[in-house]
Parts: structure tokens; C-alpha cells; sequence
């Protein structure tokens, strides 16, 4: 990272973002935020696995239906975090 602040793949206790400022994508803190996006990314994957289960389950009641969107909506927030993360520390020059 060349300067400028890297989204987390967390929030704080009251759902604000954090921001890490570092000059190096090998920092403790960097390689940890790495460590739990790729943990969160393979949950996405769980979850989407299970959601498609449940909708395919025609006998699938609305607890199970609602459950299964919870867990996708959360996922997808996470997703969409590492994405815009990912995304602001593109440079012109890498793409």
C-alpha cells in the first residue's frame, strides 16, 4: 500500500468502519485483515451453498427461508466491504 487508509474487514463495537494506516501491505494488522477476509469470503461461499439449498427446498418453512437471508445479507455486507477495500487500493497503474 503506497499511503492512504485500508477499509478493515471488520467494524467497531458500534458498527462504524476502521481504517488501517500503514505503509506496508506486510504489516501485522495488514496480513491479519487478509487472513480474515479470505476467512470471511469462504463463509460467503458456505452460506450461498445453503441459502440455494433452503430455496430449493420447496417444503422449506420461513424460519428456514429467513435464516438463510440473514446469513446471506451478512455475507454480502462482508463481500461488499472487501470489494470497495480491494477496489480503493487498485492503482491506475495495476490495471
Amino acid at each position: 500500500m503506497s499511503g492512504g487508509l485500508r477499509l478493515l474487514p471488520w467494524s467497531t463495537p458500534e458498527g462504524k468502519p476502521c481504517y488501517l494506516s500503514t505503509g506496508s501491505d506486510h504489516s501485522r494488522l495488514s496480513l491479519l485483515a487478509d487472513d480474515v477476509e479470505a476467512t470471511q469470503l469462504d463463509s460467503g461461499e458456505q452460506v450461498l451453498a445453503g441459502a440455494k439449498a433452503v430455496l430449493a427446498d420447496h417444503a422449506a418453512g420461513e424460519d428456514a427461508v429467513r435464516f438463510a437471508l440473514t446469513r446471506a445479507s451478512e455475507s454480502l455486507t462482508e463481500v461488499l466491504r472487501i470489494a470497495y477495500s480491494r477496489g480503493a487500493r487498485i492503482h491506475p497503474h495495476d490495471c
